[in-house]
């Protein structure tokens, strides 16, 4: 969990980090993976957490079946969710991550339904956004791994790792 206090017996980010008084700078939720940007910094916090200043969040997303034009080009342009409109994202077919870890657990695999990675950009940061644009242009996420924010990335990083900067 994305957060330090414990939670329903599930793992948070206490169980790795032993460094008081940060705090995350936006949030993942549980079937979610990657980057956690932890902070001291008010200020910084709400400028990586808020959507007015606009901070890249970087995603690594795979779908079930292969998105076609269409379906790229709405991530792109813009999806319709039930708390509005997203603005326009980045959105891109890419081979899957050769350094990638195991998931634990891993996911669902129908031998008869093809999966496809993607390269999800976003600058907003909704609840479960990336998860609902995915199933509103007809390809449910499988799994979603956040690998930047803003100038942070995952880079040299392994899963429970981290590095003070």
């Amino acid at each position: 969990m994305s957060q330090f206090s414990p939670s329903d017996n599930r793992q948070t980010l206490a169980d790795y980090i032993d460094l008081p008084g940060v705090y995350p700078a936006g949030r993942l939720d549980f079937e979610s993976e990657g980057l956690m940007v932890l902070t001291d910094d008010g200020k910084l916090q709400a400028q990586i957490s808020h959507p007015r200043y606009r901070k890249t969040k970087v995603y690594l997303v795979q779908v079930e079946h292969i998105p076609n034009r269409k379906a790229l080009l709405g991530l792109r342009r813009g999806v319709t969710l039930k708390d509005g409109i997203t603005t326009p994202a980045g959105a891109s077919l890419i081979e899957p991550p050769e350094w990638l870890w195991p998931r634990d657990p891993p996911i669902r695999e129908r031998r008869e339904i093809p999966t496809q990675w993607l390269r999800i950009e976003i600058q907003e940061g909704r609840n479960r956004q990336v998860r609902r644009m995915t199933a509103a242009v007809g390809h449910p996420t499988l799994r979603l791994i956040r690998v930047a924010v803003d100038q942070w990335t995952l880079q040299g990083l392994t899963p429970g790792s981290w590095r003070q900067i």
